[in-house]
């Protein structure tokens, strides 16, 4: 039986939305170069240009990745109405986020629905 994906991508109320699964629990080097391409193809595809990442599994991640969520919101920020938005973080990834002040650029929600509601009509 194959491994389930990284990710999943799924289109909810205009919204793209990344689900990483339970194979994302830490986002360490190979799964970043693994998921990278991923990101970056729905971000290009997404359609109005609003993303959210749902990290609801994952408990770590590093530099790297934040390397690929700093594209992504960048390549989003040139387009019109572009938006991204992080779901579902653990205590570890928030700190992360919040002493590199990057939770200034990226809004964070706790639930999908959150989210979803924030961005629908932003």
């Amino acid at each position: 039986m194959p491994e389930p994906a990284l990710t999943q991508i799924h289109k909810i109320n205009e919204i793209t939305v990344v689900e990483f699964g339970p194979r994302c629990k830490h986002i360490d080097e190979p799964v970043v170069e693994l998921t990278s391409r991923e990101v970056m193809d729905a971000v290009a595809t997404a359609s109005p240009p609003k993303v959210a990442l749902d990290l609801s599994h994952t408990e770590f991640f590093g530099s790297s990745f934040i390397e690929v969520l700093f594209r992504a919101w960048n390549r989003l920020q040139h387009k019109p109405g572009g938006q991204m938005a992080l779901i579902g973080l653990a205590p570890y990834c928030r700190e992360v986020l919040e002493i590199t002040h990057l939770d200034k650029l990226w809004p964070i929600y706790d639930t999908r629905d959150a989210a979803i509601q924030a961005m629908k009509s932003a």
